[in-house]
């Protein structure tokens, strides 16, 4: 029966644990299922925009060459009228005419501005669209790595502690069955005592003397060996319980991080420039659609305000508001104590105190070491993220010098481009701003493993601390690290010696420990 509780019980913990981790692995997988949502979502969403635009051009473009034989129309039959004959000779006009020579030059420049509006959104707009589209699907394909890197480091992370887990529970099965088999042999060196003292030594005959003496010495060495074999599985035990208890820390330490700081730092990642870039890119459209009728601009204020308000942290926290369920930390590990342990903190006892206060400066060592090159990392990372703000952020999008109207004949077409959209000047601006982004990354990977690794060193660091009773030994210059459980209570009667002239096994065991003063 007890057999098949312990296998009831192993297998109930095991259970619970692989359910745990299960529900950890869907969340994880349904996290990359969720970014790579967005991802397609703000693909669509751009290639509907290049649709819109693209569109709107062709129209822009129809309705000036429409504009502009209007006004050619009505221009050569002024040219070919009398009014116009006597408007050349002598530059005076009447107040009608004058009005609609005006209109005229309003519908030629209209035609212009249209045109111009055209090359805008072919030249520019739509080629800002494609080149987001082109950054959402790189950046989305670099997050995506760094976040299975860190599924995978955290699901490693379970499996370590799910074997440690399982070390510290087959070390505490034989510390048990050592700890029975020493009582087995205690029960026999006690069963010996006993015989030894209701026949007296003199009754037994000469020859059964040295077979009895044999006898008590091969309890006396199987008791030892027993005694040996039980100090060294606890021994064992011990190691393997503070090993489980410290990988539980660590554990814990890296899934609360990486729920709460990491998954935040990748979504900005795969966010990275988007809505600048987008922001650029509507507000080259108000700037040019501002600028070619002022009239519009009840209408277009509704579009400035939601461009103001494009703001990536607040995206960013309703998408996680909307999968919370699949962003929320899930719950601690426990320790799971194995069949009735009630041990449930990192012991400090020797002999393994010597070692645990080694490990804890030697943490206390690397952790500082570990700061130093984090933080130069982190002062790095800062910088170069500026960098790219800098770059993403720069007002470009004023489009008001191609509205600037002339007497020049050039073309509307070159003027627009060699203003806005030079190929010289995309290319070089693309192989800096994708230049960064792989030095960025490099960073940004160096510094999340170097802050997952401080995170779960120092969980390691802070228990080892609060178990050698470091705070103590700060204030009062002395350490005395905490007592553990105290072991089962071995009831062990002292063998009767010839120097003792009390009564053992006729009296009671207090009277005997006072009257010898002889501890036990």
């Amino acid at each position: 029966m007890s057999s098949q509780g312990r296998f009831k019980k192993d297998k109930e913990i095991t259970t619970e644990y692989e359910t745990q981790v299960k529900e950890i692995r869907a969340q994880l997988t349904e996290q990359l299922k969720c970014l790579e949502q967005q991802s397609e979502s703000r693909l669509q969403l751009l290639q509907d925009l290049q649709e819109f635009f693209r569109r709107k051009a062709e129209i822009e473009v129809e309705y000036s060459r429409s504009l502009d034989k209007l006004a050619e129309r009505f221009a050569a039959k002024i040219r070919s009228s009398k009014e116009h004959q006597q408007f050349r000779k002598d530059q005076h006009l009447l107040s009608p005419v004058n009005c609609w020579y005006l209109v005229l030059n309003q519908t030629r420049r209209e035609s212009k501005d249209h045109a111009t509006l055209n090359d805008i959104y072919t030249n520019n707009i739509i080629v800002r669209l494609t080149q987001i589209s082109e950054d959402v699907i790189r950046l989305f394909k670099k997050s995506k790595e760094i976040g299975q890197q860190m599924h995978e480091e955290l699901l490693k992370v379970t499996s370590e502690l799910y074997t440690v887990m399982k070390t510290y529970h087959m070390y505490h099965a034989e510390s048990i069955s050592a700890e029975s088999k020493l009582k087995d042999a205690e029960k026999q060196e006690e069963k010996q005592f006993s015989k030894s003292g209701d026949i007296s030594v003199n009754l037994l005959r000469h020859e059964d003397r040295p077979q009895r003496r044999s006898s008590v010495r091969k309890i006396e060495k199987m008791k030892e060996k027993r005694q040996a074999k039980y100090s060294e599985n606890k021994l064992k035990c011990t190691k393997a319980r503070n090993d489980y208890l410290l990988n539980l820390a660590a554990t814990n330490a890296a899934v609360a991080k990486y729920y709460i700081h990491d998954v935040s730092d990748l979504i900005d990642c795969s966010d990275l420039g988007f809505h600048n870039s987008l922001a650029r890119t509507f507000r080259t459209f108000l700037s040019a659609e501002y600028n070619l009728e002022t009239s519009r601009h009840e209408g277009l204020d509704i579009i400035e305000n939601a461009v103001d308000n494009l703001d990536a942290r607040s995206d960013k926290h309703k998408v996680m508001d909307m999968y919370n369920q699949i962003f929320c930390p899930p719950t601690k590990f426990e320790f799971q104590p194995h069949m009735g342990d009630e041990v449930c903190q990192v012991s400090a006892q020797q002999p393994v105190q010597t070692e645990l206060l080694m490990r804890y400066h030697q943490l206390q060592s690397r952790l500082s070491t570990l700061r130093i090159e984090n933080e130069e990392v982190r002062k790095t990372l800062d910088a170069t993220m500026q960098t790219l703000q800098d770059m993403l952020t720069v007002e470009d999008f004023d489009v008001s010098d191609a509205f600037h109207h002339s007497r020049s004949t050039e073309s509307v077409k070159s003027v627009a481009s060699e203003t806005y959209m030079s190929k010289f000047n995309i290319a070089k601006r693309r192989a800096n701003q994708q230049e960064t982004e792989v030095f960025y990354f490099t960073k940004f990977k160096k510094y999340l493993n170097g802050s997952n690794l401080i995170t779960k060193l120092q969980a390691k660091h802070d228990l080892l601390k609060q178990t050698l009773g470091e705070g103590e030994k700060a204030e009062c210059g002395t350490s005395r690290p905490p007592s553990l459980p105290p072991k089962p209570q071995k009831m062990r009667k002292p063998r009767p010696r010839s120097q003792y002239n009390h009564k053992l096994f006729n009296g009671d065991m207090e009277t005997f420990i006072q009257d010898s003063g002889q501890p036990i």
